[in-house]
């Protein structure tokens, strides 16, 4: 009734799944529509169920409606968000449940990340605008996770947050549960083990369970059983109306402590060195969308390497993920999506604000993931610029203020002497790349002038560093001796320089290195970019360039000579 529409999978970028290049690069509303029947009994009973629409994310204003009737608007993408619509379907005639989302990708220098919109008036050539991004990966659209319809009793668990600790034979897991709709409720906790021992109990909404010798949640190649996880189980019992309601909710538990000294970042108790990626949720045909085989494949290939670490670099990245890493001991760096922060006006109060908004977001979503060791509230941002102290101070003492048991960072490229946002954070995360954007094709400069990176930033403030990115580009297959740029070759003799410093610098304060990029990604089309940016170790069809071997062996190396290694694997177990 209101024009030509397609069909499009969800999740998935809309971007690259028509032959239509309008589409590839469309900024603006798109409109996506879905009929479901839902359960009678979801619309029945006394008092009746509540009824849920979840979205993942989507990618980045929404307005969703359901029967026509407006049910939640959402600003941002990559993290969830829902709406309680038990009003609107339960009060409808019959089963039908039409749901509607008007989705706008425009970006502003008040969104995160922030852009702007350039309207291109040349005359001599088509009226268009652009919109303009100051990060490089492709701005991919859509509704990137799964939607889910969901129901809880009418009294039911609204949120629990479950903090750690741990001293000598001693494991305390302290909770504090929320219940909403009703005042007249109990709550039982039990926590068991992973054959399903329960190994303490308690009530009530507020409490500490004790755990006599705990197997603590380990990074993987620190510990021969990395990942080690409990089940929470919260079960409510509320009346309602003369009705006894029941709501069960289960939560995975990993007992670990983080803790940050001027030279050394600690996981229970023990110094642990950041040898990891940066990554993207990006891939071919799906963009940004959930996939579940690449997905897996991924993180085979993170432990095929000896990664025990990444940055969800430049966004907070699926549930999904999170969750296969607290299972599998992968320790997160997790980042907002405050990238490309470099306008002076995305350091006003409105952009303040929302990013605030973005932090509470996403501390309410992994707050209790063992696998999330550190925040960081931004990326590259023009932290020279001198709002950038007032805004920094403030996102990183709002998220201290929402979890206190986390160290909080923001990724910086600026110059030592220069970046104002630096005295706030716990741990210095630099990026660099001498000799690629710096001196580029001089690989001797890199001793010398990441020395003095290194040095410079500790001299000044006296906290451990991590290179949060360094790398090269490289052309699968393109090769060249002595090494030239963009052969695998000078990725190969780039990243040997760098860690020759590191190797140095590892023993004084430096506490990681997380190399730019796991894997080749889309980025917008210009003259510096071939089909997308080449610097990941392994293909956008992950495929290992020569670069993934030479990391494989000096993350494999480091893990050897400080961490308790994994028994050989001798057969698989598939679970699905």
């Amino acid at each position: 009734q209101t024009g030509p529409v397609i069909d499009m999978p969800v999740p998935a970028s809309f971007n690259d799944i028509t032959q239509d290049p309008s589409l590839e690069n469309y900024i603006g509303w798109v409109w996506y529509e879905k009929e479901v029947l839902l359960p009678l009994r979801w619309l029945q009973g006394d008092p009746a169920p509540r009824v849920v629409l979840r979205f993942g994310s989507a990618h980045y204003y929404s307005i969703v409606w359901v029967n026509g009737v407006q049910v939640v608007e959402h600003e941002g993408g990559h993290l969830p968000f829902e709406a309680d619509i038990s009003s609107v379907v339960q009060g409808s005639p019959g089963s039908l449940c039409r749901i509607t989302v008007a989705l706008n990708n425009t970006l502003t220098p008040h969104t995160l990340p922030p852009g702007s919109i350039q309207y291109m008036a040349d005359k001599s050539r088509r009226n268009y605008f652009v919109q303009n991004i100051k990060f490089d990966f492709f701005n991919y659209a859509g509704i990137h996770r799964p939607v889910v319809l969901y129901t809880t009793p009418a009294a039911y668990i609204d949120d629990i947050t479950v903090t750690t600790s741990s001293s000598d034979s001693l494991g305390r897991v302290q909770y504090q549960v929320s219940v909403v709709g009703s005042t007249a409720n109990s709550l039982s906790l039990s926590l068991r083990d992973q054959e399903g021992k329960v190994v303490a109990t308690g009530d009530g909404p507020v409490g500490e369970l004790k755990v006599l010798n705990p197997n603590l949640w380990w990074p993987y190649l620190m510990h021969e059983n990395p990942g080690y996880l409990y089940s929470l189980e919260v079960r409510m019992q509320a009346q309602l109306d003369g009705t006894l309601l029941e709501d069960v909710y289960t939560l995975p538990v990993g007992i670990r402590t983080v803790h940050v000294t001027s030279s050394q970042f600690l996981i229970n108790g023990r110094p642990f060195y950041f040898h990891g990626v940066n990554k993207h949720e990006d891939a071919d045909i799906r963009g940004k969308g959930l996939d579940w085989p690449l997905i897996v494949k991924d993180f085979n290939l993170l432990r095929w390497l000896g990664a025990n670490s990444f940055r969800t670099s430049h966004y907070p990245y699926a549930e999904e993920i999170m969750d296969l890493c607290d299972a599998y001991g992968i320790a997160v760096i997790d980042e907002s999506p405050g990238v490309g922060i470099k306008l002076p006006e995305s350091f006003g109060n409105r952009s303040l604000q929302h990013h605030l908004a973005v932090m509470e977001e996403l501390v309410r979503r992994d707050k209790n993931r063992p696998s999330v060791v550190m925040w960081s509230v931004a990326n590259e941002p023009a932290s020279e610029l001198p709002p950038a102290a007032h805004y920094f101070k403030t996102v990183i003492a709002h998220t201290k203020a929402l979890d206190p048991s986390r160290p909080v960072t923001f990724v910086t490229d600026a110059n030592y002497a220069l970046d104002h946002g630096a005295p706030y954070v716990d741990v210095i995360c630099v990026n660099s790349y001498f000799s690629w954007y710096h001196d580029p094709g001089h690989l001797e400069v890199i001793p010398l002038q990441l020395t003095a990176q290194f040095e410079n930033w500790y001299k000044t403030y006296q906290k451990p560093i991590i290179q949060s990115e360094y790398g090269a580009d490289s052309v699968p297959g393109l090769h060249s001796d002595p090494p030239m740029m963009f052969s695998e070759e000078y990725q190969q003799a780039m990243l040997r320089e760098y860690h020759s410093v590191l190797d140095k610098k590892r023993k004084e304060y430096v506490v990681g290195e997380l190399i730019w990029n796991f894997a080749d990604f889309m980025t917008n089309q210009g003259t510096t970019r071939v089909l997308g940016n080449k610097k990941g170790i392994f293909t956008r069809q992950r495929q290992p360039k020569a670069a993934a071997f030479v990391l494989r062996d000096r993350y494999w190396r480091i893990a050897n000579e400080s961490s308790c290694l994994p028994p050989a694997i001798t057969s698989h177990s598939i679970f699905l």
